[in-house]
């Protein structure tokens, strides 16, 4: 599933998009997204995203840059 485009979506429909992308699958072993995200809240990450400031991909490539270090 692609995240909606800034340019023809809602507020509402790209908070629903980060929400789902990051709901917990209570896999922990099989998922991977708790060390992707290290304890922060994945609303808070993509808030940019959610206000229509930043595009999904140019936020997930900052979150996979640093917690690659």
């Amino acid at each position: 599933m692609q995240p909606p485009k800034i340019d023809s979506s809602s507020k509402e429909e790209r908070l629903a998009y980060v929400q789902e992308a990051w709901k917990c699958l209570h896999d922990c072993d099989a998922c991977g997204k708790c060390r992707i995200l290290k304890g922060r809240d994945a609303e808070t990450l993509y808030a940019d995203y959610i206000e229509g400031k930043r595009s999904y991909m140019d936020i997930t490539m900052e979150i996979r840059n640093h917690s690659m270090r």
